[in-house]
């Protein structure tokens, strides 16, 4: 099987990432932080391992300012339902995935209403001017992806931040598609919660996300409960990473996420990006020459793409082509991508279309394979 579905999680894992979590059900068994054996510490101190090498690999001020989610939807949903009020004002790109548009729609419900402000593919000076426009006084939160799940736009969101700081507005990052792919910064952007998936290009594995607060505290928590301190109040703690990590943690999701992150920063992330970069380009070239194809978007930059490039067959389906590319063993993801926001943006919300994304471990071979498996794929 060639894998290009990488945008959806990455596979296969680094070897050190399944050793690590193997290491954790055999070795580090015990609740971290909720007794003082030693097996316990030992387990808490896997925890904070993986928690200082996040804090490391994005610049956050410190361990205490990272607090781990079961994914990147859960991290958003936590900011967003923690940070808006009724009467608030939110405001979005017009690429967001579901799980930034599903909770903002939710929240309309209390009283919260969101503006989707547009971006414009390579003009990040009309990007920011669309997000200054659509800004009120009663904005209280700026929710943004830093790159397209569908069609690997990037959004400048480092001046998105700046324009929120001009303005005294927070920024949630959603870099779910970006992190491990393009360098990301908390402190020097200026992101005040960063949304990150583990088990995509920080090559973790599933049910792992993390959200970075740089205050180290969020307004509230959605979720209240045990988190082994200050067992004898009832009140939440109020400072992370307790006051957003209720309940026992997925100790071996987290010790296979600590891998991940050792492994893309001994790559390097300049690295993983310029090597998937080239492949990307490739497969948009060689599609390029076939006249029922599709491209929505112009040949991926760095400046101003991440590699992720969607594409349709004329005359086919998007679920026709990912069934036909998938019995000749290639895994993509036609459809919608759990993003109706980005497909109406590009005029395919009744189609779809058809997701390629590589990994570290793609190759120059498997894209040109693809390339000539789509040569076989034609309307009748």
């Amino acid at each position: 099987m060639i894998y290009l579905d990488n945008a959806a999680t990455t596979f296969p894992k680094p070897p050190q990432v399944i050793s690590a979590m193997a290491n954790a059900q055999r070795n580090l068994g015990a609740n971290p932080g909720r007794s003082g054996h030693s097996l316990s510490i030992a387990a808490a101190e896997e925890m904070y391992r993986c928690r200082t090498a996040a804090a490391k690999f994005f610049n956050a001020p410190g361990p205490e300012c990272v607090a781990f989610t079961l994914n990147c939807t859960l991290a958003l949903n936590m900011v967003i339902k923690s940070v808006l009020n009724p009467g608030d004002h939110a405001v979005v790109s017009c690429l967001e995935h579901n799980a930034v548009m599903r909770p903002m729609q939710a929240m309309t419900g209390s009283g919260v209403t969101y503006t989707q402000a547009q971006v414009v593919p390579g003009d990040n000076d009309a990007t920011v001017a669309n997000f200054r426009s659509v800004l009120r006084p009663e904005t209280k939160l700026i929710v943004c992806t830093q790159a397209s799940n569908v069609w690997g736009i990037r959004v400048p969101v480092e001046r998105i931040a700046a324009l929120g700081r001009e303005y005294g507005i927070p920024i949630a990052v959603d870099c779910a598609q970006s992190a491990g792919v393009v360098p990301i910064d908390v402190q020097d952007a200026g992101f005040d919660y960063l949304c990150v998936a583990g088990h995509k290009g920080l090559y973790g594995p599933m049910g792992t996300g993390l959200l970075i607060s740089k205050s180290g505290r969020m307004p509230r928590s959605i979720v209240e409960g045990g988190t082994g301190t200050s067992s004898d109040s009832l009140i939440q703690p109020d400072a992370m990473p307790e006051q957003l990590e209720s309940g026992t943690p997925n100790l071996p999701g987290v010790a296979g996420l600590r891998a991940g992150i050792e492994f893309v920063s001994k790559k390097g992330v300049p690295a993983i990006f310029s090597h998937e970069m080239k492949l990307v380009q490739r497969l948009y070239d060689g599609l390029s020459r076939r006249e029922d194809v599709r491209l929505y978007t112009e040949r991926p930059e760095a400046l101003h793409f991440v590699p992720v490039l969607s594409f349709n067959v004329e005359g086919l389906s998007s679920e026709e082509v990912g069934q036909r590319l998938n019995r000749m063993g290639v895994a993509v993801r036609p459809g919608l991508h759990c993003a109706p926001a980005a497909h109406s943006f590009m005029g395919t919300l009744k189609q779809g279309a058809v997701r390629v994304c590589p990994s570290a471990f793609s190759n120059i071979n498997e894209i040109d394979r693809f390339i000539l498996d789509m040569m076989k794929i034609r309307a009748k």
